[in-house]
C-alpha cells in the first residue's frame, strides 16, 4: 500500500513542477528581454522513472510489488525559434522594426497545463483509492 502511494507522491511532485514551469511560460510570453539580453525561450520538464530502463515484462516479472515511481531530470530551454513580430514602436525592435518574442505558444502551454491537472488529480485520486482500501482492510479486522 505505501509503495503506490509513494509511486503517486512522486507523480504529483512531477507535475507540479510541470504545472510551474507552464505557468512562469505564460506569465513570460511576451518577454523580450531577460537578463541576459535575450528574449525568453520556452521551458520544457523532462521526467523519467526512478528505476533503471527495462521492458515492461522485465520490470514486472523481476520487481513485482516493488514500484519506483517518477522523477524530473531537468529543465531544458525550446530550442524552436523565436518569433519575428514586426512592431516598429517597441523599445527592442531592430532597424526594420522586427522585434524577437518568445517562442511560447498560449494555447499549446494551456492545452499542457489541462494535461498537467489531469495528471495531477489522477495521482491524488490514486492515493485516496489507497487510503480508502487501507482504511476498509482495517475495519475488516474489528
Amino acid at each position: 500500500m505505501f509503495n503506490s502511494i509513494n509511486v503517486s507522491a512522486s507523480g504529483l511532485t512531477a507535475e507540479r513542477l510541470r504545472m510551474d514551469v507552464i505557468s512562469k511560460n505564460i506569465a513570460n510570453a511576451n518577454t523580450t528581454r531577460t537578463v541576459n539580453g535575450t528574449p525568453y525561450r520556452r521551458q520544457v520538464v523532462t521526467f523519467e522513472t526512478k528505476s533503471e530502463a527495462q521492458s515492461f515484462q522485465q520490470h514486472l516479472s523481476n520487481q513485482m510489488g516493488k514500484f519506483s515511481g517518477v522523477e524530473v531530470t531537468g529543465i531544458k530551454e525550446d530550442q524552436s525559434p523565436l518569433k519575428n513580430v514586426y512592431e516598429p514602436g517597441h523599445p527592442d525592435a531592430n532597424e526594420q522594426g522586427y522585434v524577437l518574442k518568445p517562442n511560447v505558444d498560449i494555447v499549446t502551454e494551456m492545452a499542457n497545463m489541462i494535461s498537467a491537472t489531469r495528471a495531477y488529480e489522477a495521482n491524488v485520486t490514486s492515493i485516496d483509492a489507497a487510503k480508502n482500501m487501507s482504511q476498509r482492510a482495517l475495519e475488516i479486522g474489528r
